[in-house]
Order: C-alpha cells, then structure tokens, then sequence
C-alpha cells in the first residue's frame, strides 16, 4: 500500500480511507462460519447415508438408512396405513412432476390461450 499521502487520494464513495480498511491477512468477518461446518441439507445427506443391520427373510442385511426409510414407507402402504400411502404417493407425484417436461398441450389454459391472442392481435394490430 503507498504511504497516506492525504493531497494525492481522493476520499469518495467506494474509496473509504486508507487507515480504515480491511488489514492484509485478517478476514472482513472474523467471526463468521467456521471452516469445515456443514450446512442442513449436508448432514441430512451423510445421515442418510449411513449403513444400518436389518433383518429381512430370516437373514441380516446392511443397506443405508434411506433404503430403510423408503422399504419401511413402501411396506406400511402396502398393509393399509393411509397416512404412509399418502406421503408414498406425493413423494411419487414430485418425482413425476421433475421428470416429465411439460407438454405443449397442457401447459396453457383457456385463459391463457385468450391472453396470447390478445397479445399477437396487439402486435400485429389486429382485433
């Protein structure tokens, strides 16, 4: 950094003065989010991940905590639980939802077929 010569620099919007900004080598904020911290959709992701023992057929089995979590969903549906079938059937309709882009067909509705046509007419100068 050149030496505080006051006559030589111009004290403004977005030049604050020397001896007020940040230091070398110290951080703009000291004491924000530690290194290494991880952030809620991160730590759910390692937990799910992680292997559990479950007894299936008389015989034990390592699979991940997720796998558990949809088996156990899956199997409680299938037995007549209400609640469980609803939460299986809006995980299904959000995967669908994702997956399928929306078709030309069902993507606008009579209102938005008429505002269309009220925009080309006001382009073209139509009415």
């Amino acid at each position: 950094m050149p030496p505080d010569n006051e006559a030589d620099y111009e004290v403004g919007y977005g030049k604050p003065p020397r001896h007020t900004r940040f230091k070398k080598g110290r951080s703009g904020n000291p004491r924000g989010r530690p290194n290494g911290s991880k952030n809620l959709s991160t730590l759910l992701s390692e937990t799910l991940s992680e292997s559990v023992i479950v007894a299936e057929n008389g015989g034990r089995r390592t699979i991940s905590k997720r796998r558990a979590i949809i088996t156990q969903l899956v199997n409680r549906s299938a037995k007549g639980d209400l609640r469980a079938a609803k939460i299986l059937l809006d995980i299904l309709q959000e995967i669908e939802r994702r997956t399928e882009p929306a078709s030309a067909e069902t993507s606008f509705g009579p209102a938005d077929e008429k505002t269309i046509a009220q925009l080309k007419a006001r382009f073209y100068g139509k009415k």
